[in-house]
């Protein structure tokens, strides 16, 4: 992946991120993106800060969605 497709899917997780917790009311756990200093406007930052931030972001949003799942969802379509 391209450093620029990174920073966008980098802009997209944190637009997910900020969409999720405005529906939920919950606030996402991101503690380790929120460490790295990395956001999806530091263009500056290198590739690899980047895909670092956008598993660490994936990381708080899918552990948060899945605290919240009581029961498990069917992967076969209805």
């Amino acid at each position: 992946m391209k450093k620029q497709e990174l920073i966008h899917l980098h802009g997209l997780l944190a637009e997910v991120c900020n969409h999720y917790e405005e529906l939920s009311g919950a606030t996402v756990a991101h503690e380790e993106y929120s460490e790295l200093g990395i956001r999806p406007t530091s263009i500056h930052k290198s590739k690899t800060d980047h895909k670092a931030a956008v598993f660490a972001l994936a990381d708080g949003i899918t552990n948060e969605m899945t605290e919240e799942t009581k029961e498990p969802v069917s992967a076969a379509a209805d």
